[in-house]
């Protein structure tokens, strides 16, 4: 599919959130068709902006773990948004942890020319929500990182995505800083203390120098957000709740930053009021991440106990022995995550709120056994009783292919985001 410019509603967004409007977005950093196909039709039915993320360790030049490079998946995720009826100008795509990650084991000069290149890969795609995080270590460099030599390294990244676009193309919005702890989720052990309002303001002062020097002030104004620790995380088990009281003076400091918001990373598994309270409180970005996967995950597992119960049922399309092999004959994504003896690791493997089941739905024995599960349930009407034993969320649904219900649950996870978020169909009108 063609890429053609189109508006980018977001600073609309900030702008009546920082207002004090109920209005943000949730952003979904996510690879699998299914939950990204789900998240475009909620935002269809809500008049929202998707927003739709890749990571650089999911998505690079080099293919990154999905082998997929930034068009390949720009250009799907913009040909099912055509395929659910989402107008263009209600799709944003997002770069997240933009940045040496991938190649932080390289010394910096080299991990940075690999970062560079991939911003250029994304900026070249079409991508206009760009999350510049050079924060991590590499081979060479003296811990901590100062931040200046973050800045500075953003900079050269948000110049090298400037390059990279044609005359005419749409400007990309730019995201800087990063939160504690890392990505993926909270270790056992950690306390969860919002980000101190001094250091926000450090690190926005030092990207602004950043930026001057390298002749990029007038990009700078394209810096529509910054990314901080609400006090929130969670973990295998766990989920840390936002505090809103905790938060109250890092949300007033963010409207000392010139037009900028807060984005929230790891908001997985938070509940309503505090989706809500987060909007409230200039928190106008929420990053859903593996809350999405795991939503499938219930869903198909649900679905594979009420087709045991049926007849004809084959072991063949037991999607949850396909994962359980994969897992095991390819342990790399979750060994380091999941401690413990046999039998628990065992259960984090499937059950885990990290949902390290999320690297494992492209492998051919899981694919093949999620067609046979699908295949087998849309082959016969599925008892209501059964629906009200294990997916009771959607017994009330009328008959719907078994993908269907598998988009349903996925999007009942979503829901309280976008109740939280607000209609925004009027921002993509002149953006």
């Amino acid at each position: 599919m063609q890429m053609t410019a189109t508006p980018n509603p977001l600073r609309a967004i900030f702008e009546r959130n920082r207002a004090g409007e109920q209005r943000g977005v949730y952003s979904v950093c996510c690879a699998h068709p299914l939950v990204i196909r789900a998240a475009l039709e909620l935002a269809r039915d809500r008049e929202q902006v998707a927003v739709i993320e890749s990571t650089c360790n999911q998505v690079n030049q080099n293919g990154g773990y999905t082998g997929m490079t930034p068009d390949q998946f720009a250009q799907a995720v913009r040909a099912a948004a055509h395929d659910v009826g989402l107008p263009a100008d209600r799709l944003v795509l997002g770069g997240d942890h933009l940045g040496p990650q991938p190649w932080r084991s390289l010394p910096a000069d080299a991990a940075m020319a690999h970062a560079i290149a991939m911003i250029e890969a994304y900026a070249r795609a079409g991508y206009t929500k760009l999350h510049l995080d050079c924060s991590m270590a590499c081979a060479d460099d003296v811990e901590p990182l100062s931040d200046a030599v973050i800045a500075a390294r953003a900079a050269r990244m948000a110049q090298a995505a400037e390059a990279a676009l044609d005359h005419g193309a749409a400007r990309p919005c730019y995201i800087i800083g990063t939160e504690v702890p890392a990505p993926g989720g909270m270790g056992e052990g950690h306390a969860i203390v919002p980000t101190a309002p001094p250091g926000v303001v450090a690190t926005w002062r030092a990207h602004e120098q950043a930026f001057a020097q390298a002749g990029l002030g007038d990009t700078f104004c394209r810096v529509v957000a910054i990314v901080v620790q609400p006090g929130l995380d969670f973990g295998n088990e766990d989920v840390v709740r936002f505090v809103p009281a905790d938060a109250a003076e890092l949300a007033e400091t963010v409207l000392s930053l010139d037009g900028a918001v807060y984005e929230a990373h790891s908001t997985d598994y938070q509940d309503g009021p505090s989706f809500q309270a987060l909007v409230r409180m200039h928190f106008a970005i929420l990053k859903v991440g593996p809350a999405a996967t795991f939503a499938l995950r219930e869903a198909i597992y649900a679905l594979e106990n009420l087709a045991r119960e049926l007849p004809g049922w084959d072991e063949r399309y037991s999607v949850r022995a396909a994962l359980e092999n994969a897992m095991l004959a390819n342990p790399a994504h979750w060994a380091s995550h999941y401690a413990g003896d046999a039998e628990q690791q065992h259960y984090l493997r499937h059950f885990s709120y990290s949902d390290r089941v999320r690297y494992y739905w492209t492998d051919p024995a899981v694919e093949a056994a999620v067609a046979g599960l699908y295949a087998f349930c849309d082959r016969r009407a599925l008892p209501l009783p059964l629906f009200s034993q294990f997916l009771p969320q959607h017994a009330r649904a009328g008959h719907q292919t078994a993908a269907a219900l598998c988009s349903a649950h996925v999007q009942l996870a979503l829901a309280p985001y976008a109740d939280a978020c607000g209609a925004h169909a009027a921002e993509c009108v002149g953006a």
